[in-house]
């Protein structure tokens, strides 16, 4: 059953709102220098969803989200033009919906594997919505249609089957201008040394610059120094924050919970600041300029 996806993208959604208000305990993933460049987890395995190859990328992304057994490519090539001919005019040519409504969340299509329950569906049809019958096809063609739109659902659901193209379309040496220009403020030279080896490819290398990970020794971690109603001092780093409270763990390994009244100040440190103001005017060809130059240090 697909029902699953619905629950899983909202679920994922209230755990990207909060990982993007705090996120202190992410771990770097990054392996040493030294390790190998392959993946030799399972299809499925933990891992196999963010490193393996892009089939147990695919495999790992569709157990997650509930989207049942792989569409048949085949079938589904078969079903497209079936689909364009008897129902594009409504749902749009690849079921995203038109003057009819997207088949991409539909109960019906997901609640489907194989055709086992929209063959039926397609030959009853819904006539009081509109929808007309398609008796007239045979099974194995209604069969065909059922794919198809399985392959869309896929292909919109699941980001564990997009292939990341080349990246290094940049020019080094201006790349390596704008980290002169731009980043040695806050870094030193140093840290730029072997600096592409710490990531598996191009594209995780242009994700960890552009937005980087905060690592397991917390040296990046959010602080905050907090001044209570009552006078006192809090200063910590930041675990939960929101527009009513504040959660510190302060040196001594203490937590402290603030409710957030009008009299109590907070003030915040976020270390990756400045990377979030880079992204709001970071320019395409500067990206691609200074992933280039970052991919020669290794």
């Amino acid at each position: 059953m697909r029902h699953p996806f619905l629950i899983a993208i909202s679920a994922g959604g209230l755990a990207l709102l909060a990982a993007i208000a705090i996120s202190q305990e992410t771990q770097n993933a990054a392996p040493p220098s030294n390790a190998p460049k392959t993946n030799t987890t399972p299809a499925g395995g933990s891992r196999a969803g963010f490193n393996g190859t892009p089939e147990q990328r695919a495999a790992a992304t569709r157990v997650f989200l509930g989207l049942g057994s792989e569409p048949d490519k085949a079938a589904a090539a078969r079903g497209a033009p079936i689909f364009q001919q008897n129902c594009a005019f409504c749902h749009g040519s690849q079921a995203h919906g038109a003057e009819g409504p997207s088949l991409i969340t539909s109960d019906v299509v997901l609640g489907d594997e194989h055709g086992e329950h929209l063959v039926g569906f397609l030959k009853s049809g819904r006539p009081e919505k509109g929808m007309p019958s398609f008796a007239g096809l045979p099974d194995d063609q209604l069969k065909d249609i059922a794919e198809f739109l399985h392959l869309q659902v896929e292909e919109v659901a699941n980001r564990g089957t997009y292939h990341v193209l080349n990246i290094l379309v940049g020019d080094a040496s201006k790349g390596q201008t704008y980290v002169a220009a731009k980043c040695m403020s806050c870094h030193t030279a140093g840290a730029f040394d072997h600096f592409a080896s710490k990531f598996r490819s191009p594209d995780q290398l242009q994700r960890g610059w552009v937005w980087p990970t905060r690592p397991a020794d917390k040296s990046l971690a959010i602080t905050a120094t907090v001044k209570t109603a009552d006078g006192a001092t809090i200063s910590g780093r930041v675990t939960q924050v929101s527009d009513f409270r504040i959660t510190l763990v302060g040196s001594d390994g203490q937590t402290h919970i603030v409710d957030r009244t009008p009299a109590v100040d907070v003030q915040m440190k976020d270390p990756l600041a400045p990377h979030q103001a880079m992204i709001m005017t970071l320019k395409n060809d500067d990206m691609h300029h200074v992933t280039a130059y970052l991919e020669t240090l290794k």
